[in-house]
């Protein structure tokens, strides 16, 4: 799981398949769903293909292999990095694909179709390809050799690729990663090959896109701590605040989210050349941490020497302290933000709106402030809370349709399934934000912290609602067959059946 990034069915699925075992599925895929499987496999070969196209092409341009020269790179990171060249010819992918006209060029987005013409996407540029974490090429970015816009043109959203969730350069970092401890987020793919040229080999970079909570959550499961790196311009400082922005509901209070900017007008390819590794490690040890970013930028919009800018500052700080799950990180923040605007930390909690302080705080837990639901649902819902793991086990078919818990269940298990990889309860979250069941999935886990339940805990708990409803279908069913009538001896037979089955499982159950 650690060294892939990958969640623990699609690991044990990896492993299987590397000794020739084929893991069984919880059920048959659909026609549809082994179609798509298939002709995503089809769609893999084809950019496979494309890669080994562009790395022949670099070979064959003395302009693109003197660009990569120019800017520092070694013929070695070249070659780690796959790094090739596409030629500046509308249809040059001809040369790798004979039959053009297939509509998978299309659908890869290595091809254009445009009012009934075809040609290449890419064209006189670098090529970096993009990987997934099983070391497939699923997408291709195409740096511009010279003054050409855009500077980077990114493959487009296909079968196999999604901006949003995947980073460049995270397949060759890993094991770097580990071994520094932290994982070092840039914008360009040439700033992620000229760090490693100099030894920072640690380093991702995002696709083209703003930093999304599918990247921190991923990032936070590799390293002990995160690093995004931008350039101290407007643009970059817009950058961080986005990232700053997604990261707030995921930064855990043992793992340190950290800013740095660079001068204007350097990236991390320009310093880490000026000044070498150890000048771009002193940079990188200078990196503001999340929360001194946050209140820094807050402070800059306000005049703290006056009431009115001190109360604007409670006003601006609110909705993000609001986001901040980790509680030990949350704590810190509105005592900064208590001190910053001179209330008292017994006011700030009410002026901010959040609630209790963390429950640790306290010599015993505080008994729940209000009436929980007493149903199998409600169980589930708090569980699944304290295991997001159970998600998986959560059936439709056996809740009450009509409950408020349910339909709550129900939407954690679709934003939990929108996610390649296995999502953070902070993620989930994020993505049930301006849902009509996010009030109920935060009751629910306010009293899952109070009840403090561990993962094995909430297992159990979860097995036994499971039962509970299982029991009350059975007891329906029973309910209805009396109310039939047992006129022959085959309907008695069947009853006494069920019914003992019944009991069975009713005995199963813990004694209240």
């Amino acid at each position: 799981m650690a060294y892939s990034t990958l969640g623990y069915i699609d690991a044990v699925k990896e492993l299987a398949a590397s000794v020739g075992m084929q893991m069984p599925e919880w059920q048959p895929p659909s026609a549809q769903e082994a179609a798509r499987r298939e002709r995503e496999t089809d769609l893999y070969g084809l950019m496979e293909k494309a890669m080994d196209f562009y790395r022949g092409e670099l070979k064959k341009s003395p302009r693109a292999i003197e660009y990569l020269k120019g800017r520092g790179l070694t013929g070695e990171i070249a070659a780690r990095f796959r790094i090739g060249y596409a030629p500046d010819d509308w249809q040059a992918l001809k040369g790798a694909f004979p039959q053009y006209e297939e509509a998978a060029l299309v659908e890869a987005g290595l091809v254009v179709q445009n009012e009934g013409k075809r040609y290449d996407r890419f064209r006189d540029r670098v090529m970096f390809p993009i990987y997934n974490a099983r070391g497939a090429v699923i997408g291709f970015g195409g740096r511009v050799i010279g003054d050409g816009e855009p500077k980077y043109l990114n493959s487009p959203e296909t079968p196999l690729f999604e901006k949003g969730r995947e980073l460049y350069g995270l397949l060759h970092a890993r094991d770097a990663i580990r071994a520094a401890g932290q994982v070092l987020v840039v914008e360009g793919y040439m700033d992620v090959a000229a760090l490693a040229q100099h030894g920072v080999a640690h380093a991702v970079a995002t696709l083209g896109t703003a930093t999304t909570p599918v990247h921190v959550a991923k990032l936070l499961r590799l390293a002990d701590a995160l690093v995004f790196c931008f350039d101290g311009d407007a643009a970059g400082r817009k950058a961080a605040w986005r990232a700053l922005e997604v990261s707030l509901p995921l930064a855990p209070d043992h793992k340190p989210i950290r800013f740095l900017f660079l001068p204007e007008g350097e990236d991390p390819d320009s310093y880490v050349r000026r000044h070498g590794k150890e000048g771009f490690e002193r940079k990188l040890r200078e990196a503001q941490t999340l929360s001194q970013f946050l209140l820094a930028q807050l402070r800059a919009e306000c005049d703290l020497a006056t009431a009115e800018g001190r109360s604007r500052f409670i006003s601006i700080a609110k909705p993000h302290v609001q986001k901040v799950a980790a509680p030990a990180l949350r704590l810190q923040l509105t005592n900064e933000i208590a001190q910053l605007a001179r209330v008292a930390e017994g006011e700030i909690d009410r002026l901010l709106e959040l609630p209790g302080r963390p429950r640790y705080a306290r010599p015993a837990p505080a008994r729940v402030r209000y009436a929980a639901p007493d149903s199998p649902e409600w169980s589930l819902l708090y569980s699944v809370l304290c295991n997001l793991s159970l998600v998986e086990h959560i059936d439709a078919a056996v809740l009450a349709a009509e409950r408020a818990e349910s339909k709550a269940l129900l939407a954690i298990r679709d934003a939990c399934r929108e996610f390649e990889d296995e999502p953070s309860l902070g993620l989930v979250l994020d993505r049930l934000q301006g849902s009509p069941w996010l009030e109920i999935v935060l009751r629910a886990h306010r009293y899952a912290e109070d009840i403090r339940f561990s993962a094995e805990e909430a297992e159990i708990e979860f097995g036994e609602a499971l039962v509970k409803l299982d029991l009350a279908r059975r007891k329906k069913e029973l309910d209805e067959m009396r109310g039939r009538g047992l006129a022959s001896k085959e309907e008695l037979r069947a009853f006494q059946e069920k019914n003992l089955a019944y009991k069975r499982l009713q005995g199963a159950l813990p004694s209240p």
